[in-house]
C-alpha cells in the first residue's frame, strides 16, 4: 500500500479496511488480521496500526474478543451505512473532478451515460 503524505497513516489504514469491508474481503463477523501481521503487510509501526483499530471500535465498525483479536461488527445496517458513505464519498471526488473539467453538475449524467455506452460498444 502506498501511503500519501498529507493524510495521517493511521486515517490512510482505516479507509483500507474499510474498503476491504465494503467490498465483501472482511465480511461481518470475520476476525482481522493482527496489529502485528496488518503492520508488517502495510509496512507501518504497529501502533499506527492500533491506533487505526482503535478509531474503528470506537466507531463500531470492529469489535474486540479478548484474546482473541478483532472483528468485523455483525451489525449489518451500520456495515450497509459505512458502505454507502464510502460510495457518497466517491461520487463527491467523482464530481468535483468533473467540475474542475468545466463539466456542470447537469452535464454529468449524459456525460456518464455516452461514456457507459461507449464502453459498452468497445467490449462487444
Amino acid at each position: 500500500m502506498e501511503f500519501k503524505d498529507n493524510i495521517p497513516i493511521y486515517l490512510q489504514i482505516e479507509q483500507y479496511l474499510y474498503r476491504q469491508i465494503a467490498l465483501g474481503k472482511l465480511t461481518a463477523g470475520e476476525k482481522i488480521p493482527s496489529v502485528r501481521k496488518l503492520a508488517l503487510e502495510l509496512t507501518v509501526n504497529v501502533n499506527t496500526v492500533q491506533r487505526a483499530l482503535q478509531q474503528m471500535n470506537s466507531q463500531g465498525i470492529l469489535y474486540t474478543k479478548r484474546g482473541e483479536g478483532n472483528f468485523v461488527t455483525e451489525d449489518t445496517q451500520l456495515l450497509a451505512e459505512t458502505k454507502q458513505s464510502l460510495i457518497n464519498n466517491e461520487l463527491e471526488q467523482f464530481v468535483q473532478n468533473m467540475e474542475r473539467f468545466g463539466i456542470k453538475k447537469v452535464e454529468l449524467v449524459s456525460t456518464l451515460e455516452n461514456y457507459l455506452k461507449d464502453e459498452g460498444d468497445q467490449h462487444e
